[in-house]
């Protein structure tokens, strides 16, 4: 890090290029309205300039200030990592380990785990017995995890380097670039950290990772009316969250298994499961098991559902010591819980009344048999009543005179209602004829039933609402409020069972406050935010860990203090003397840095400043990723959308910068494909617009791009992009199945493949290569095959790349049968190495797939002119050789297909494909040869 810091201060400030953070460090306000991403009918012309990219630039020096501890990524100027008082610091992402982050920032706000970790010491005795290559590993990653921990304490740089423990934590897993689990890697650093600890201890239950993490249950199981025991130790705690509501719901089904059937004998008896448990642990951590596999998919899948978990749960109710009174309790829940159910499916009986399919309240119902039983009819036909109102009704008033002015009155239009006829409200329906004595009755009948009806359902709630007053306060008295447990960490995945991120919110007992830490962003969040990301069910993103302390102990949370003064040690003063030097020097080696830097800047030789469009055209990454088309594109929509955002905000900009470049696309998309340009290599929208595909598709890959971290060049840029990401963040898994979407991008590349290969094929076959060129059309004609199978447009024209392959297959016949014909025997060989290797399996794939006319005449001749040989004079060596050949040649299902697989290719930008299409089509028209660089 520090080589690369360096590095990177000799770049003058016009040239330093502004490496963007980590999108998933910007938090989303998931308030904001949906953004509306409707297709548009309006159309604007593709014009495509660098202005755009000019304007933002000039702009770029006019950056906003940044909410205090609201860390946006890291930066090239080291001014930007220097950490703001003491606010705790974040940990870099070295490559797919924020599941490292989520974990280490949990632990290292823990301070009685702090502590542990600082004070790690071993003496010479015991380091000497450190044989085996474990007990050396995990001596060294305490070492790395104690400097690791000192810099977060003591550090001036805003975020912390973690290379060094992760380097030692790779080789424990299958690959180091791999998206780790956090339960796996939590497992695996609790282990190292006991045997580390255990090195020093003399028994295992003195071991402090032991005390601090470990607890006991009691596993009971009852088997033909005996009881069977025995006790267990656990460190996480797995829960399921299939089927469950809230965390004592999990900790219900996870104690008690339910009753069983054991069929052990003649009879059968019940055979029930249960857990209690004997000791909890000081910290006390609950994997929530949140993926399953699929086994009609075949693969892993991960569960949103919402599951709601309290800041402070007491954990009487699952101890062992409670088993009487909880045994009496559970069965009195239960029936409680069965009467529940009745009375609420007592209650659906009335609100939702009928044998039909729709239903209705019968108290409802009742009232409108009464409206209409007491409704006065005013005819015995309803189709008179109609012609009688439609005669007296008034003309319309839309068209009457002012009676102040002798103009007509404009019409009003109303068009919602223009369409319905002028008359008054029809009449309700009404009995014919109904005496005083059936309307007595009827009317006694229904209101009394209609009373009864009412006093039933108020009855149901009443005591569905006293047996549910009476579930809430069965564990809440006292004599269950003895152990209480306080959230104090919770590790939260966001994405699918295939990939994610992870980040981890923390309470901060100093501060009092909920942190969110987020790799390089640790920023102050809410419990609000935290329920938001936590409990699932509304977004991809859900807690997979959580860790609760106990709260009857104050020296989990105590900071450290003085033995003499009894004052609270802080900052530097909390290290112990080794690891306050090593921090220091760091610190010492960081401020450097920044002179270093601020040098730099006032060696900057005092001249004119570059101007923008000189900046586009200098070769950087970051530049060459700007002047791509896509990118063009997206920076031209930017800063049309410029007044938009200056005057409604980012979310306004991004819309209307959204709905130019889409339109733009659209437009491109309407353009004809010529044999010199195919505006699909242009874009990979233009590619989906053609094709047809879901909007939500077009969608999300259009969003995709606005939230690319190369938009980094202005605050402009930057605050689209950041809305853009949030965007995408509330997109849930139900709105978008990626499946379709990376389908939908794989026939893309699949498409550019194949426009690499047919280019490349056709280059080879202008310089007179043609076993290479006849090779890249073939695997161009069988990709495009699949493509255009699935439709028309989602691939090349079949017939060119098969005209140029019979064109190809012709020269090779052609040359292979004039060296056999030469006779000499090296010339023979290569002759028919070329057959065997290069043509024949080509025909072979041509008869083997559906093969056109063209084709079989082509193949036809091939064989023909071999066949010729067979009534010439030659030598017995070459008739040897071509009786053995022929029947390859003549029959194609002998042997196996073998065809040599071309050189690796990179389907590449969109951009240089069309230069090169158009510079191909160019040389084959005026058969001369054009290179395309």
């Amino acid at each position: 890090s520090q080589a690369i810091a360096l590095l990177t201060a000799q770049v003058p400030e016009e040239e330093a290029e502004p490496v963007a953070g980590d999108g998933r460090a910007w938090s989303s306000q998931r308030s904001l309205s949906a953004l509306s991403l409707a297709p548009l009918k309006a159309q604007c012309p593709p014009v495509l300039r660098c202005r755009a990219l000019e304007a933002s630039v000039e702009e770029s020096a006019a950056n906003a200030k940044r909410k205090r501890c609201e860390a946006s990524g890291e930066s090239a100027n080291p001014a930007d990592w220097i950490r703001q008082d003491d606010w705790p610091v974040g940990v870099r992402n070295v490559g797919n380990t924020c599941w490292f982050s989520a974990v280490i920032q949990s632990l290292f706000h823990l301070p009685v785990f702090r502590r542990l970790v600082l004070n790690y010491i071993l003496s010479e005795r015991v380091l000497e017995k450190c044989k085996s290559c474990s007990d050396k590993r995990n001596v060294a990653f305490m070492q790395e995890l104690r400097c690791l921990f000192a810099l977060m304490v003591g550090s001036k740089r805003r975020f912390v380097d973690p290379s060094a423990a992760v380097e030692l934590l790779k080789d424990a897993f299958r690959t180091s670039e791999a998206q780790q689990d956090v339960s796996e890697f939590t497992h695996k650093l609790l282990d190292w950290l006991e045997d580390a600890f255990q090195l020093a201890a003399h028994d295992k239950q003195e071991n402090p990772m032991v005390q601090l993490f470990y607890g006991t249950f009691v596993a009971e199981r009852t088997i033909e009316g005996s009881t069977v025991s025995n006790i267990e130790q656990f460190g996480q705690y797995p829960l399921q969250v299939n089927g469950f509501n809230n965390l004592d719901e999990c900790l219900e089904g996870a104690m008690v298994e339910g009753e069983i059937e054991s069929l052990h004998s003649d009879q059968t008896f019940p055979c029930g499961r249960q857990r209690w448990f004997s000791k909890l642990p000081p910290v006390l951590t609950f994997e929530l098991s949140r993926f399953e596999f699929n086994q009609s998919l075949g693969r892993p899948e991960k569960i949103h559902k919402k599951l709601e978990f309290p800041q402070v749960m007491y954990m009487d109710r699952y101890l062992h010591k409670n088993i009487e009174q909880m045994q009496g309790r559970r069965e009195e829940v239960k029936k409680l819980k069965n009467q529940l159910m009745a009375l609420h499916q007592k209650l659906e009986s009335y609100k939702s009344y009928g044998s039909g399919p729709t239903k209705y309240p019968l108290a409802d119902m009742l009232e409108y048999v009464l409206e209409f039983a007491t409704t006065t009819p005013t005819s015995t036909s309803p189709v008179k009543d109609v012609r009688h109102q439609l005669q007296t009704s008034p003309a319309d008033p839309s068209s009457h005179r002012d009676p102040s002015s002798d103009k007509p009155r404009s019409p009003v239009h109303k068009p919602f209602t223009q369409c319905r006829p002028v008359m008054d409200a029809p009449q309700h329906p009404s009995p014919h004829s109904i005496s005083e004595e059936e309307l007595l009755c009827v009317k006694s009948c229904l209101q009394r039933w209609r009373i009864e009806v009412e006093n039933s359902i108020n009855e149901l709630k009443s005591s569905i609402e006293g047996i549910s007053q009476s579930l809430g306060g069965m564990y809440s008295d006292g004599s269950l409020c003895q152990a209480p447990y306080r959230l104090h960490a919770v590790l939260v995945h966001e994405g699918q069972a295939s990939a994610g991120h992870y980040w981890a919110y923390v309470y901060d007992h100093s501060r009092q406050c909920w942190l969110k830490c987020n790799d390089v962003s640790v920023t102050e969040s809410s419990w609000e935010e935290l329920v938001r990301d936590s409990y699932g069910g509304m977004t991809n993103a859900s807690a997979y860990c959580l860790m609760y302390i106990d709260d009857s102990l104050p020296h989990l949370v105590a900071e450290d203090t003085d033995v003499e003064t009894g004052q609270v040690l802080q900052g530097m003063d909390a290290l112990p003397p080794i690891l306050r030097r090593y921090v220091q020097e760091d610190n010492r080696w960081f401020k450097q840095e920044l002179q270093e830097w601020e040098e730099q800047l006032c060696r900057r030789p005092q001249e004119e400043p570059t101007l923008p469009s000189q900046c586009v055209t200098q070769e950087r990454p970051l530049e060459q990723a700007m002047l791509t088309p896509a990118m063009q594109g997206i920076i031209l929509a930017i800063a049309k959308a410029r007044q938009t955002y200056d005057k409604d905000g980012p979310e306004a900009g991004l819309i209307k910068a959204f709905h130019e470049e889409y339109s733009r696309l659209y437009q491109l998309s309407q353009e004809e494909t010529t044999p010199q340009s195919d505006p699909r290599l242009q874009h990979v929208l233009v590619y989906f617009f053609q094709n047809r595909a879901p909007n939500r598709v077009v969608e999300r890959t259009l969003l995709e791009q606005f939230a690319d971290r190369n938009l980094s060049y202005d605050e402009r840029s930057i605050g689209i992009m950041k809305e853009a990401r949030a965007k995408l963040r509330l997109i849930k898994p139900e709105d978008m199945d990626m499946e379709e979407y990376m389908k939908w991008h794989e026939d893309y590349n699949l498409f550019r493949k194949v426009f690499v290969y047919l280019l490349t094929g056709l280059e080879q076959y202008q310089n007179g290569k043609y076993v290479d060129a006849l090779n890249y059309l073939v695997y161009a004609f069988q990709n495009n095959r699949e493509l255009l199978m699935e439709g028309d447009r989602k691939g090349v024209e079949q017939q060119f790349i098969a005209l140029y392959r019979r064109k190809c297959l012709t020269e090779l016949n052609e040359n292979a049968a004039k060296l056999f014909a030469s006779g000499d025997e090296s010339n023979v060989a290569a002759g028919l190495s070329i057959m065997n290797n290069t043509v024949i399996p080509c025909m072979h794939l041509m008869i083997r797939d559906s093969v056109s006319q063209e084709d079989l005449d082509v193949i036809e001749a091939m064989r023909s002119r071999w066949c010729s040989y067979l009534e010439q004079d030659m030598e017995g060596v070459l008739q040897e050789k071509l009786s053995e050949f022929l029947p390859r040649l003549l029959d194609c299902s002998v042997g196996r297909i073998e065809i040599t697989e071309p050189p690796k290719v990179r389907p590449g930008v969109p951009h240089d494909l069309g230069s090169r299409l158009a510079a191909v089509m160019e040389s084959i028209h005026d058969t001369s040869i054009v290179t395309v660089k």
